[in-house]
């Protein structure tokens, strides 16, 4: 089984993949779409802004190659962070741009209403677990996970919602369906607890 890491630009790959390396997976980097279609299971870091993810998936040919292998072909797929939150149709940091609109909804900057708490969300916080297969597959409720980002998807159907967090307001911590999964959180920073989501990704049957 190899597990491709896409590289467009906008996260630390290299964590990622020594995560799944750590739990004896064959991770590597994709540096072209194309390398998409020998991978058995697919993943998006992120770090940084969503208009410029967008951008770069779309100028470098990811989106189509994407689409195909992770929405007709069924490939599990695991958005981190960023990665999560261009899933959205839209979001809206620094203007609204278009997403790829695997999920209806919206990424949209936290609502703290805890003046005492900085954005952006930095360090360890709780998630509650909403569903308990998948990712969270026997972890017990909740989890600690790290964080950061000053950004969240909402998504407009809540059977989406796999685990949430309060930061000064509730927020959508993980999503889940299908063969789609991702997270808000930094799993390869999150130490065993982080393992082990990873680990049930890689485990995770293709539909």
């Amino acid at each position: 089984m190899k597990i491709f890491i896409i590289d467009y630009g906008m996260g630390n790959l290299r964590s990622v993949m020594n995560a799944f390396h750590a739990l004896g997976y064959d991770a590597v980097i994709a540096n072209k779409p194309d390398d998409l279609r020998s991978a058995d299971r697919i993943v998006l870091p992120g770090v940084g802004a969503f208009g410029d993810a967008m951008n770069n998936l779309q100028r470098c040919g990811w989106v189509d190659v994407l689409n195909e292998e992770v929405k007709v072909k069924g490939k599990p797929f695991l958005g981190i962070c960023l990665g999560m939150q261009i899933l959205a149709t839209s979001g809206t940091e620094h203007g609204m741009h278009g997403g790829l609109n695997w999920i209806r909804g919206s990424a949209i900057r936290l609502q703290c209403e805890n003046a005492n708490l900085r954005i952006p969300h930095i360090g360890w916080n709780d998630v509650r677990l909403v569903k308990k297969g998948g990712l969270y597959n026997g972890l017990s409720d909740p989890q600690a996970f790290y964080f950061v980002h000053s950004y969240a998807l909402v998504p407009e159907d809540k059977d989406w919602i796999s685990g949430m967090c309060d930061y000064g307001g509730e927020f959508v911590a993980s999503v889940e369906k299908d063969n789609i999964y991702a997270v808000q959180f930094h799993p390869e920073k999150s130490h065993k607890i982080g393992l082990a989501a990873l680990k049930n990704f890689a485990t995770v049957k293709r539909i």
